[in-house]
């Protein structure tokens, strides 16, 4: 059996590229391909066990290493010119393109879907906004090609024969946006590098990338009106300007920057609980904090839904507004004795380790390849 593994790009490693390296375990002969790939050796290594990759046109265009998002119009075509005749099994890991390879009648295509594109589907005013693109010549054409990228998206999502969702809210809108069904399997999350700490120290704790939709400026915003619970931030990027700005009239509040993984974890483990304000698609990073035995105060939608649960490894709170957390950072305190013991909160994030994804990705591949006479 000849296996294709398909995946939107290789650029900078995250969620997505952890997934395709336990997918590569699973399939160690498999072909990859890519729209672009800008991997070094030592990310190339790691992740795809040094294998190249075969990629698009794009991947010649000039400026595509630092500019490959900007040919998102090309990229429906530019992916549909990869000629996959020759495999038994596609797999595509896809929250852009990767689904829209086109295959016959006698492959297998299974996609494992990160998420329908975002930006053209129910977060395009949220990306229009932040792009600063809510008007003008520019918005329209900005406009016009997410709706042809959109019209594409679904035309392409029949090309797939089975779907997986990363989480239940991705399988709710794998279903809104294609109407198509699709099996969650729960993404491989590297519980195994946070070590659990009983004994906790009395801060609150929050990390991620600084950018609009995280939301670590209204985390700052909420604590800096709780002046009696110290929080910790650490991250950089566009709204570090705005986060510092309330750190520095709050005296409880400490802003950290940039920090090494070392730094995130050891705050992590030792944090009173992790504040999570994001609506993700799935959610990595409160699973790190619950393998450390930390509870979660988190957003009540998206794929917090599936991985915190509420009163036992954590507590929700259901919208995004600084009121809202003080009242979830106060139902926190109150309630503590609700919550389960750290070493069962660990217990429970690591039913999310790789080798659980790894089996269930494995059991599902192969029940659709024997549906399909597929030998294996």
């Amino acid at each position: 059996m000849k296996i294709a593994i398909v995946h939107d790009w290789f650029v900078n490693p995250g969620g997505a590229e952890n997934v395709i390296q336990a997918i590569i375990d699973i399939f160690p002969d498999a072909d990859l391909f890519s729209v672009v790939d800008f991997f070094d050796d030592e990310q190339r290594k790691k992740y795809l066990i040094g294998k190249q990759t075969k990629n698009t046109f794009i991947q010649k265009l000039p400026f595509a290493k630092k500019k490959y998002r900007a040919y998102l119009p090309l990229m429906p075509f530019a992916i549909e010119q990869l000629d996959l005749t020759e495999y038994d099994l596609v797999i595509s890991s896809s929250h852009a393109v990767a689904k829209g390879v086109i295959t016959s009648p006698n492959q297998l295509h299974v996609c494992y879907c990160h998420s329908p594109i975002r930006y053209a589907w129910d977060m395009k005013f949220e990306y229009l906004k932040e792009s600063g693109l809510t008007n003008g010549f520019k918005s329209l054409i900005a406009r016009y090609f997410l709706h042809k990228i959109r019209m594409w998206d679904f035309i392409s999502s029949h090309n797939v024969d089975a779907f997986i969702a990363n989480s239940h809210f991705i399988k709710r809108r794998i279903e809104k946006s294609y109407r198509r069904d699709s099996k969650v399997i729960f993404p491989n999350v590297d519980v195994n590098a946070f070590s659990l700490q009983i004994d906790k120290d009395d801060f609150y704790f929050t990390a991620s990338r600084l950018v609009p939709y995280k939301r670590l400026a209204l985390i700052a915003e909420a604590f800096s009106k709780m002046p009696d619970k110290k929080l910790i931030i650490i991250g950089d990027g566009p709204e570090r300007d705005k986060v510092e700005k309330i750190a520095s009239v709050s005296p409880n509040i400490s802003y950290l920057g940039y920090q090494d993984y070392q730094t995130l974890k050891e705050h992590m483990m030792k944090a009173r609980a992790f504040i999570f304000a994001a609506e993700e698609d799935f959610g990595i990073v409160p699973l790190e904090a619950q393998a450390c035995g930390t509870p979660v105060i988190a957003f009540g939608k998206g794929g917090a839904l599936d991985t915190v649960i509420d009163k036992k490894t954590g507590f929700y709170f259901y919208k995004q507004t600084a009121d809202s957390i003080i009242k979830a950072v106060n139902d926190f305190e109150e309630n503590h004795s609700l919550l389960l013991e750290p070493s069962e909160i660990r217990a429970h994030a690591m039913k999310f380790s790789t080798e659980i994804f790894k089996e269930n990705f494995k059991q599902f591949v192969l029940e659709k390849c024997e549906e399909k006479g597929i030998e294996i």
